[in-house]
């Protein structure tokens, strides 16, 4: 299927910055509500659901994806009719000069400001973002709070294309992808046991709405859809070697611990043993070199929960594009729906 038909294309290019994860949830809410029962948005923003099973398990499988993406939130105008702004979730501020921007929900097209290099050669530190500002061509004052409102969110302005047969590129793959992913699971064959489902909004500021779900659906196990760093660049001589945290195209990545969690061993093992069953490619993630993701609220939620991040290699993460190999995807859909089949009480005894 050629991407343009994708719903990886469509949820990529949506407008969700944490807290604002309107346009997403639309779409998957669309997606997804044939195929699944007690379909509800909770107070936070979450979609929850359950996708029923045949009733051979009694067990209850949690699988969770997020719905938001790193952004910018507008904070005010200045007299000049540029927009001030502050990020959302973690932006490197050395990527911002000069960036396209859509702001608010018409996605007015804007680009953020920067001296030209004829003015700012002298210049040597990076600014903060308080520095920056975000031209939408306003004449002054009143024309630019006509199209920006306080609080209005502003995405980076991503076209979702793809690179080759394979190999995509776009915006918001973190965690558009592990959305697109949950709702290929969600619309394929039931498995032995209900599926409660969770698109969680907010985590890219703290995990927020994965807290409440899980407090809400109460599973004993836990899935986390994400995506990880793939960092495949030249170094220089005087870095750290972080090549081998993840590579496109050798298969979905599966968590050992992260900053804010540890793998249940008997998941992690349930989840090598069927992939080397079936000889689907799959790597480790680098514990060194991760960052959270929503199983740390959910694994200590409640009584505790049963927890494991799955992931896509992804390069350049939190930026305005990202590169994903749709293998992967496609690996990690396979992967994941036989794991399912196979997961059984047995796999959580420690």
């Amino acid at each position: 299927m050629a991407l343009q038909d994708t719903m990886l294309k469509q949820l990529s290019e949506a407008a969700g910055v944490s807290g604002a994860e309107d346009e997403v949830r639309q779409i998957i809410y669309d997606a997804i509500k044939d195929h699944v029962t007690d379909l509800r948005v909770d107070t936070m923003g979450n979609i929850l659901a359950v996708k029923k099973g045949t009733g051979k398990s009694l067990l209850k499988v949690m699988l969770a994806a997020h719905m938001d993406e790193v952004g910018f939130l507008v904070t005010g105008v200045d007299g000049e009719g540029l927009i001030k702004f502050a990020s959302v979730g973690g932006i490197d501020p050395r990527i911002l000069p000069a960036l396209r921007v859509h702001v608010g929900k018409d996605k007015t097209p804007g680009v953020i400001t920067w001296k030209p290099i004829h003015l700012s050669w002298k210049e040597k530190e990076v600014k903060k973002p308080d520095s920056f500002r975000i031209d939408i061509g306003a004449e002054n004052k009143g024309a630019a709070e006509g199209k920006a409102k306080l609080g209005d969110r502003v995405t980076f302005a991503s076209e979702t294309i793809a690179l080759t047969d394979t190999i995509v590129r776009g915006k918001a793959f973190d965690d558009r992808a592990g959305c697109a992913e949950l709702i290929e699971i969600i619309k394929g064959d039931p498995f032995p046991f209900d599926l409660l489902i969770a698109f969680t909004v907010q985590e890219e500021i703290g995990l927020r709405g994965a807290k409440v779900a899980a407090q809400a659906l109460n599973p004993d196990v836990a899935i986390v859809l994400e995506t990880t760093a793939a960092h495949e660049v030249p170094q220089d001589e005087d870095e750290p070697d972080i090549t081998t945290v993840t590579k496109l195209g050798h298969g979905p990545v599966i968590t050992y611990m992260d900053k804010g969690s540890i793998a249940h061993p008997g998941l992690r093992k349930l989840f090598v043993r069927v992939a080397e069953q079936l000889g689907i490619p799959h790597q480790f993630r680098s514990p060194q070199y991760a960052g959270g993701t929503d199983a740390g609220a959910i694994q200590t939620s409640l009584a505790g929960v049963a927890t494991l991040t799955f992931s896509l290699p992804c390069r350049y993460l939190h930026s305005p594009y990202l590169i994903l190999d749709l293998n992967d995807f496609q690996n990690a859909v396979k992967l994941l729906r036989a794991t399912l089949m196979q997961l059984s009480p047995s796999d959580l005894e420690r």
